[in-house]
């Protein structure tokens, strides 16, 4: 099959996974197209079953905002006809959606039908999708794709809840390749974030206000008062500069290391004892499962699709958002001993695998056909 997709290239969760799909679909022997407007963190190399086709948007004084979405959909028409994909599979229904949809009609007036599959990753429903200025395009493309899915139970509860969509919502969850996770270190690496006897706690985000970093932090600051341990940051966002000087108002600057944007999450991932995920809002979790498979128990808010991931009690646990009592708390358990944290390691990687590659992309690939069959029909 020759499949079109279209993502963010950049760290966002919904870019990172479109892209492993995308290789994973390939390893299949499926031919697989990127068109976005630069190439994918994730994709380091192509091959004759991989694409990537640029969207350049020329930029012209008489728009105050370039029309990404036009240039998007010229791009998809062409690609489309030139290299006669059979799908379009487009992540994040704002512009996407809406920019393959119009796509759509403009080659159905040549006498070209592709079906166009949509998948919702999370803020582009509960965020971005639901403010009043884009909710009506939102609704219409979600309702004109071929077929929709979402990443887990509780974004298509919110979608359905939030949207009048007359779509089937198909739930197939994130999934990461296990065997990526198996990153060695030496214990070179690991001393130059802490001493043998610390714990390395990890938390990896975009650092915006719906991650609630604070609370890491304070989560933190209860779990260093009890047993030695290091902070590591990995992201860049708006909440990094306050995160910073609530450190120092504590006086655990010297424990807490902002790293930024790093392309070694996973080598950080495998000397790390504990990740901590406060978030206000996360439709799935995929960085609580990119830790799982490193074999790194999480410490999680209960909200959205994070309860479908992190196993309370398994692969570590579940507290309501802003308990960072209870965070700590169940944190400190974990470390309490060199053998309990092993077992929770074991457990964590045990539920991760569940989401391993192979078992998902097959569940994307029923999509397809049916998304096939709703054209030919």
């Amino acid at each position: 099959m020759k499949i079109g997709i279209v993502c963010y290239p950049t760290f966002g969760g919904s870019g990172v996974v479109a892209t492993e799909l995308g290789i994973a679909l390939s390893d299949k022997g499926h031919e697989v197209h990127f068109i976005t407007y630069k190439q994918p963190v994730r994709l380091e190399l192509l091959s004759h079953h991989i694409h990537f086709h640029e969207v350049m948007v020329p930029k012209y004084p008489l728009f105050q905002y370039q029309p990404y979405e036009l240039a998007l959909s010229s791009k998809l028409v062409n690609v489309v006809k030139e290299h006669q994909l059979d799908l379009l599979h487009v992540h994040y229904a704002i512009p996407h959606a809406y920019a393959g949809y119009m796509a759509k009609k403009m080659l159905e007036e040549e006498g070209i039908k592709i079906p166009m599959v949509t998948t919702l990753h999370g803020t582009d429903i509960t965020l971005v999708g639901n403010h009043p200025f884009y909710k009506p395009a939102v609704t219409f493309s979600i309702n004109k794709s071929d077929a929709v899915t979402s990443v887990s139970q509780s974004l298509k509860e919110d979608t359905l809840r939030l949207f009048d969509v007359k779509n089937d919502i198909d739930v197939v969850p994130n999934f990461i390749d296990i065997e990526k996770y198996n990153a060695s270190f030496t214990d070179c690496q690991r001393a130059m974030m802490a001493r043998e006897d610390e714990y390395i706690i990890t938390h990896v985000s975009n650092l915006r206000p719906v991650k609630r970093i604070m609370d890491v932090i304070e989560v933190f600051d209860r779990i260093q008062e009890q047993v030695p341990s290091k902070l590591i940051m990995v992201g860049e966002g708006p909440e990094k500069e306050a995160a910073e000087n609530l450190c120092v108002a504590k006086g655990i600057e010297e424990k807490v290391h902002f790293l930024g944007n790093s392309d070694e999450v996973n080598k950080i991932l495998s000397f790390s004892d504990l990740f901590v995920l406060t978030s206000e809002k996360e439709s799935f979790g995929l960085a609580a499962l990119e830790a799982m498979a490193s074999g790194v128990p999480v410490i999680s808010t209960n909200t959205g699709g994070l309860p479908e991931v992190n196993e309370h009690g398994v692969s570590g646990f579940l507290n309501d958002i802003g308990d960072v009592e209870g965070m700590a708390a169940h944190a400190l358990e974990i470390l309490k001993s060199n053998a309990t944290l092993s077992q929770y390691k074991r457990q964590a990687r045990e539920v991760a695998s569940k989401f391993e590659t192979k078992n998902i992309v097959p569940l994307y690939e029923e999509v397809y056909e049916k998304a096939l069959a709703h054209v030919v029909r």
